[in-house]
């Protein structure tokens, strides 16, 4: 069996067979990994590509991905982005000041945007050198993270409470770009589309039903249209979100370590696959042995569901590769 056909059967039967699926989120780690830094690694799809097939390899994780930063979609919209060596890529322009800027926001051409179709290249060449046998997880901005990226967070924190004409104008147009950037990764190969709102975890839940629900519903509608599985990523303490999910139809949920799985599945139901939840600080500074045994520990609770392990949240480049071992070890039946 695969690990596309692992997934699949994790999806359809409900229980994990021979292996719990493994799959950490990788970024700065998996670039030092390989030798290059994290500002290659959001600016070139090659070293992103190489790093993701050689932690692959080398931890045994069962899906890879073209996650790197929160800026691709935001470039595309026209603002200049600044590659950090070993850090976050920066952006420098606040496009969106006022609902003027929002009716200027022309929906961006992703084939032609350099940093939108650097991420297209990624997922057309892990599938290719995949051979169609491992998940591949294209990535996009959810709707309010992506409206936060182009008029800053506390801004936009500062309209949900006020300007309900800026902020469903703003996030309608993230809306649209996130169709078209999801439908863009598919037809490139990706078997599944990541959406990454973590912004959500910030805002309480009349605010996320008033203005993101919807939208994150209709989101995940279009691209089960397309043929693709989609993974929700809020991370933080979601809580109070998870009563909303739950008409999402979610394929794959990630859960933060301040969510217990258990409570979750108790909310969402058997069919949602939940991912998840070390924390990764703890992943980072715990010996090998203690990573293990917390992983086993948590894989043993529930290996007979829908359930991937992974960290809450992406694994920290200062986490011993002893540790990521551990994990992976202890996702062995």
């Amino acid at each position: 069996m695969n690990k596309k056909q692992r997934l699949n059967s994790l999806a359809e039967k409900g229980k994990s067979v021979e292996k719990v699926i493994f799959r950490p989120i990788l970024m700065q780690f998996a670039a030092e990994f390989i030798g290059n830094n994290y500002g290659e690694f959001a600016s070139d799809y090659r070293v992103l590509v190489d790093a993701n097939l050689a932690c692959m390899e080398e931890f045994q994780t069962d899906m890879v991905g073209v996650i790197s930063d929160p800026y691709r979609e935001t470039s595309a919209f026209g603002a200049r982005i600044k590659f950090v060596k070993d850090g976050v890529p920066r952006c420098l322009d606040t496009l969106v000041n006022s609902i003027d800027d929002v009716k200027a926001l022309r929906r961006p051409d992703l084939m032609k945007a350099e940093r939108t179709l650097d991420r297209i290249k990624a997922a057309e060449s892990m599938v290719k050198k995949t051979h169609g046998k491992v998940p591949v997880i294209g990535w996009i901005e959810g709707p309010l993270a992506e409206a936060c990226d182009l008029t800053g967070m506390e801004n936009m924190f500062i309209q949900l409470m006020m300007d309900a004409d800026f902020c469903n104008l703003l996030l309608d147009k993230c809306l649209q770009t996130g169709k078209d950037f999801a439908k863009a990764q598919l037809e490139a190969g990706c078997d599944i589309i990541g959406i990454g709102d973590a912004v959500c975890s910030q805002i309480d839940v009349h605010t996320y039903n008033q203005y993101v629900k919807n939208r994150h519903h209709e989101l995940i509608s279009y691209i089960h249209e397309l043929g693709g599985k989609v993974k929700l990523h809020i991370c933080g303490d979601t809580n109070h979100l998870l009563p909303s999910y739950k008409e999402f139809q979610l394929d794959i949920l990630d859960l933060d370590y301040q969510v217990d799985i258990k409570h979750a599945r108790a909310v969402l139901g058997p069919e949602v696959i939940l991912g998840g939840n070390i924390n990764p600080i703890e992943v980072m500074n715990k010996s090998e042995a203690e990573v293990e045994i917390a992983c086993r520990e948590l894989v043993n609770r529930h290996k007979g569901e829908r359930f991937i392990l992974s960290a809450g949240c992406e694994i920290s480049p200062l986490t011993p590769p002893e540790n990521l071992k551990a994990m992976s070890l202890a996702a062995h039946l």
